[in-house]
């Protein structure tokens, strides 16, 4: 299927890597149907590109890769409601931002996506400890061009 993206053009994605938020995103309710986009085999960063709306497009990454002790509860009507009969069929992702020269992760409101059937839902989650601008990664200083 080909997905039109405002940052790589028209995208050529198999129908098997749409996912469904039925309820959407926080704040973006009314938008239900993404495309998890990795730019190469090793990425530790992904792009959920929203199908139906080219704009609307998140930096994704897999928080087990910067955050040791971050656990996501999934209650069991959450469960029921992504259609998870285990929860190794729940893989999780959490959208980041820049902050100056910090790339911050909303750990409070995490995705869990179900690999099998690719329903999905941004939890909130009660926990003090995660915030919605948790520090994942300092970014160096661009390269300063000193004349002769």
């Amino acid at each position: 299927m080909n997905v039109e993206t405002t940052r790589f053009g028209v995208v050529d994605v198999d129908e098997n890597r749409i996912i469904t938020f039925p309820t959407g995103l926080l704040g973006f309710s009314s938008f239900t149907r993404y495309a998890l986009l990795q730019p190469d085999e090793d990425a530790a960063f992904f792009w959920l590109q929203c199908i139906d709306a080219p704009e609307l497009a998140f930096v994704v990454t897999d928080p087990s890769l910067w955050v040791r002790d971050y656990q996501v509860p999934i209650r069991r009507e959450q469960m029921d409601e992504l259609g998870l009969d285990k929860l190794e069929n729940a893989q999780v992702f959490v959208i980041l931002n820049k902050h100056d020269r910090t790339l911050t992760g909303n750990l409070q409101g995490p995705l869990v996506i179900n690999i099998v059937s690719r329903n999905a839902m941004q939890l909130v989650l009660a926990d003090k400890r995660w915030t919605t601008r948790h520090e994942i990664v300092q970014l160096s200083e661009p390269a300063k061009v000193v004349s002769a």
